[in-house]
């Protein structure tokens, strides 16, 4: 490695790595409890009461940790790029 060379780290693929991880956590647990997965996560994104989310494996614990607003952030960038819209 080259000590002249500039790197450039993006925080937002860790960031939204981490998002759809524990989307898809949180989704396969309210799942496997019997609960509208897609419901009870709009729910609590649209209101901001973590009670729309289970605690069973953490789930409720784990969505928290996350900013809602990042939340929408990533699944509206991963909406747009699935489904070939420009930005």
């Amino acid at each position: 490695m080259d000590s002249n060379t500039t790197f450039l780290f993006d925080v937002s693929d860790i960031d939204a790595s981490l998002v759809e991880e524990t989307i898809r956590e949180v989704y396969d647990s309210l799942d496997e409890k019997g609960y509208n997965a897609i419901n009870q996560i709009v729910g609590y994104l649209i209101s901001g009461d973590p009670g729309y989310i289970s605690s069973y494996n953490d789930s409720r614990k784990k969505i928290c940790k996350l900013e809602r607003n990042q939340i929408v952030e990533t699944l509206l960038r991963n909406y747009i790029k699935d489904a070939n819209i420009r930005s």
